[in-house]
């Protein structure tokens, strides 16, 4: 479906595959017919003041988001998934969850909460006032139907006892679980892009490629629409292209769309570099990390005396 000849074009039309749009979505949606948009994936800005961003009064906030979101269920497919990623808003140290601000707006639009998954990631801004913020949400919400597309195959994980078997009944001795897998629940563990990270560009709130593949595997087939709204420098149009769907995104600030461009292009030539579906995550101790301090016996050893020493010490005075 994608091959060299492939061009991103600058303006929607349901003849292209790849679609970049420089500018608002509100004008991009225009153009996009009603109910030709299978999956709608994206992350707003959090308002949160950002470069990308005018911090606004949160009811203004929710107004936009509300805009946006009447216009992206008129495009979306009668079989078709919305997930929309959001953290907190914070002001004066006080958060709101996005997610439950955001959500009567969906339901006034007669959709239905399917799932709130929680993305966990282990690296972050440190707090000194409050723990440390390490998830966000991602709401995924269809029609009322029962005929939403969800492939639930394609992004099974391994099982954590894939020779378990039944041990009585009819079934005795087969096999207890999927072959393929099992259902990857609602809490993902899916390492940020953080500096290190083989995406890193220079947004500083860029989604993982892997993140977004699960969204597109499980909630589109193969040639649909998949669009983002806030689009960024394209992740979610680089994996819909990845897995042969057709990618749409709207994004205001010039340097993102540079960047965005570049990414799709390579996506498209099948020279971009990302981290893998499914990949562990990184275990210092495994790698003998030299700054994890568990490598170094002494300091181990150190270690759970001083803990065998609290213990003691809790012991003593409950």
């Amino acid at each position: 479906m994608f091959g060299l000849d492939k061009k991103i074009a600058k303006h929607f039309s349901l003849d292209e595959d790849v679609v970049l749009f420089n500018g608002s979505c509100l004008d991009l949606l225009k153009d996009i017919p009603d109910g030709s948009i299978q999956l709608i994936v994206t992350s707003p800005p959090y308002n949160i003041g950002k470069e990308y961003e005018r911090k606004l009064k949160i009811e203004h906030y929710v107004k936009h988001q509300e805009t946006v979101i009447n216009e992206c269920v008129r495009a979306l497919s009668p079989t078709g998934s919305i997930c929309w990623q959001v953290g907190n808003y914070v002001n004066n140290g006080s958060i709101i969850p996005l997610d439950t601000i955001l959500y009567p707006i969906f339901h006034n639009l007669n959709l239905v909460l399917r799932n709130r998954i929680i993305w966990h990631f282990e690296h972050g801004l440190h707090c000194s006032n409050r723990f440390s913020g390490r998830y966000e949400t991602i709401v995924w919400f269809t029609r009322k139907t029962k005929e939403y597309v969800f492939n639930l195959d394609p992004v099974r994980v391994p099982q954590k006892y894939p020779a378990k078997k039944y041990f009585k009944g009819p079934k005795a001795g087969q096999y207890s679980c999927n072959p393929l897998g099992k259902n990857p629940g609602d809490v993902w563990d899916i390492p940020n892009v953080k500096s290190n990270h083989v995406e890193k560009t220079e947004h500083p709130c860029q989604f993982p490629v892997e993140l977004i593949e699960r969204l597109v595997l499980s909630m589109s087939n193969k040639g649909d629409w998949v669009f983002d709204p806030f689009v960024g420098t394209g992740t979610t149009i680089v994996s819909a292209i990845r897995h042969k769907r057709k990618g749409v995104g709207a994004e205001t600030e010039k340097k993102y769309i540079n960047i965005a461009q570049e990414r799709i292009q390579k996506a498209i030539n099948g020279t971009l570099k990302t981290r893998p579906m499914g990949k562990a995550k990184y275990d210092p101790k495994l790698n003998k990390n030299k700054t994890d301090v568990s490598s170094d016996k002494e300091e181990r050893l150190e270690q759970l005396t001083f803990l065998e020493s609290q213990e003691e010490y809790h012991s003593e005075n409950r």
